[in-house]
């Protein structure tokens, strides 16, 4: 809770005061640029970034690891050492400036592909008046969104090189290195270059926008997936696509017509042509590697220009030698197999031309043994992952595909997967699921739900959910609540045989106290493989006994306890389904609904009460329960309390 706790207290602060927002990035690693700059052009001395250094543990751990055949030879080399006129950008940043070198991010390279199709995008993650001439100091910065929060990422020029020249990603011309010190800014904020090897162009489009992408299986494609690229692209969304392949044999392999399997290309356009008398929908595509080129209908030079009029051809730029080309859109849904786009969030939308999602994010985490309960082939965990809550209220007005109904974009990602890849974790499969409530006139209600594949994987995620019109969106569960009913039972009420119980085990004081109900509750229990440990509690005013404050149980009070203690005791054994005398921390949540305690902290419940392998005993049960009894949300007038509950909340503590 406590950890909860700081960082909603960290973003509210960082709302208030704009950082981390598109306008005011949070300086990745506490690193300012302009200090730093200005701090190196004083002492006239290039900067050395220490924070990812020139070394081999900025290359990798394994692939590109210091023993790796890989990397034999790799010198880090500053631009003006590997050509005369180094320029940052030149003739402006196009699509030309991004070939793909030794390291297998061609799914980022995509992604920056797209984004030198929209100038102002590109120029908040590649500010301008960079140079390697005024104000140069060796060092550059560049601004790319993290998890929630926009970063500006400062690093210096050193870059991977092999025999004089770039090993990773670099420009056609070879003078140009804007795109090959973004690459290395990318790999800063993943921890080395070798965590990005392998990866989807959705994942770079929103981290270079801050966006929120969808994915389409083109050979299920809606039949109005064109009209959809087209206003895309006219909004500026950043597109992707890929085709599949069966095996790891099949990666990279080029097809006949010179198409790459298993390669991330970007969507560059979508036009329609004139053809023999009918309009013909066309879709431009780009191949990050600058070469190989689809060979098919519509590419360069292909017989079906002829029937195009030249100041449409000239229009297309259609016959460039650049590893972009066109192809029919039929074409496209034959050969490729998905079509990633990435929609920019509203504060990245400049123009008032055009319409603006409506944006919610939530942070959550899944943690073995509380709310990692994988994804519905694992029912008996699936409900305890977290859950979300989304109203919709108004239709679009005019929507794209001519139905009446309500578009809603939700968006999963889970976060630092790749900066800990070198320590052998795996990114989760993940996903989410969405269930109807219910519908009240023109108001629908649904709920949903983001688990990993299988259960018991740790990770934190963020969710996102973009609404063409206002909704209302929360965590479900934010309240602690319980439905607890208070025996009214006076001194009258108890059974004969229960009062001669009472005096033989109390004795003459009639008072019990907390070592004699620990040693009566030992015997009744031990035969439930259960046992208890009581500790003397801390007597304080009004929180033990209500009649005297004496800290010992009287007749009436512990008949209460006695009658709830049974209550609870058969809780238990409903849950304890295999009779081991524990519960997993998932049947926990079912066995303290039925005992009327409904709350979303589970995961300070597994941490508190379950042993090591999330297994909760009969003691850790009864202690939560008293915990929530104990509440303030619950009992905000702490009526009768429950003085063997406290007694074990105490000796948990």
């Amino acid at each position: 809770m406590a950890n909860m706790a700081a960082e909603l207290a960290r973003r509210k602060a960082r709302e208030e005061d704009g950082a981390g927002s598109q306008a005011n990035a949070v300086p990745f690693n506490q690193q300012d640029f302009e200090q730093l700059r200005s701090k190196c052009l004083q002492s006239g001395s290039l900067f050395c970034d220490p924070t990812f250094p020139a070394s081999w543990d900025s290359l990798g751990y394994n692939q590109l690891g210091r023993y790796s055949c890989k990397t034999v030879g790799v010198e880090w080399k500053r631009p003006k050492e590997l050509c005369s006129d180094p320029q940052f950008i030149m003739d402006g940043a196009n699509r030309t400036d991004i070939c793909q070198g030794a390291l297998g991010d061609c799914w980022l390279l995509a992604a920056i592909a797209s984004l030198t199709l929209d100038p102002q995008i590109l120029n908040r993650v590649v500010p301008p008046s960079q140079s390697f001439t005024s104000q140069y100091a060796g060092i550059f910065h560049f601004q790319l969104w993290q998890y929630g929060e926009w970063v500006d990422v400062v690093i210096d020029d050193q870059l991977p090189a092999k025999d004089g020249e770039l090993l990773f990603v670099h420009s056609a011309e070879g003078r140009e290195f804007w795109s090959a010190l973004l690459e290395k800014a990318y790999a800063k904020v993943n921890s080395s270059y070798e965590a990005l090897s392998g990866g989807s162009s959705i994942e770079g489009c929103e981290d270079f926008t801050g966006g929120i992408s969808e994915s389409y299986d083109l050979k299920e494609a809606p039949p109005f997936l064109v009209n959809i690229m087209r206003k895309a692209l006219k909004l500026g969304s950043l597109l992707g696509c890929s085709i599949d392949i069966s095996s790891s044999q099949d990666k990279e392999a080029i097809t006949p017509q010179h198409l790459v399997k298993g390669h991330a290309y970007s969507v560059t356009g979508a036009q329609q042509v004139h053809n023999c008398g009918s309009l013909v929908d066309l879709v431009r595509i780009r191949n990050p590697w600058g070469t190989v080129e689809w060979t098919g209908a519509w590419s360069d030079d292909s017989k079906e220009w002829d029937e195009v009029e030249p100041e449409e051809k000239r229009k297309l730029d259609y016959s460039a030698d650049d590893g972009e080309f066109w192809m029919s859109y039929n074409d496209f849904l034959h050969h490729f197999s998905s079509l990633d786009i990435c929609n920019l969030t509203p504060d990245a939308l400049a123009s008032d031309e055009v319409g603006r999602w409506n944006y919610a994010e939530f942070e959550g985490q899944w943690r073995v043994g509380s709310t990692a309960g994988g994804c519905r082939n694992y029912l008996a965990t699936f409900c305890s992952n977290p859950q979300f809550f989304i109203r919709l209220e108004d239709m679009d007005d005019d929507p794209h595909d001519g139905v009446d109904g309500c578009t809603v974009l939700i968006g999963l990602m889970q976060k630092d997967a790749r900066r800990e890849s070198r320590f052998g974790r795996d990114l989760n499969s993940i996903g989410f699921a969405i269930y109807k409530v219910h519908k009240l006139s023109q108001l629908s209600d649904y709920a949903t739900t983001p688990p990993t594949f299988e259960p018991h994987r740790k990770g934190s995620f963020i969710l996102r959910v973009f609404t063409e019109k206002e909704a209302h969106t929360s965590p479900m569960e934010e309240d602690i609540h319980a439905d607890i009913p208070e025996p009214n039972i006076k001194h009258d009420d108890v059974d004969p045989h229960f009062k001669h119980l009472f005096v033989r085990i109390s004795g003459n004081d009639s008072e019990i106290s907390a070592l004699e109900l620990q040693q009566i509750l030992d015997k009744v229990l031990a035969q439930s493989k259960n046992s208890f440990t009581i500790a003397e509690p801390q007597m304080h005013e009004g929180t033990v006994s209500q009649t005297d404050g004496s800290g010992t149980l009287a007749l009436v009070e512990f008949h209460r306890v006695w009658t709830k203690m049974q209550r609870y005791l058969d809780v238990f054994k409903d849950h304890d389904s295999d009779g081991s005398g524990t519960m997993s921390s998932h049947e926990m949540r079912a066995a303290l609904a039925e005992a009327g305690k409904i709350f979303t902290v589970i995961q300070e419940v597994v941490r508190h009460y379950a042993d090591s392998s999330y297994a909760i005993n009969f003691d850790g049960f009864i202690g939560c329960l008293g915990r929530l009894e104990m509440h303030p949300h619950l009992h905000p007038s702490l009526p009768l309390l429950l003085v063997f509950l406290q007694w074990i909340c105490l000796a948990i503590n």
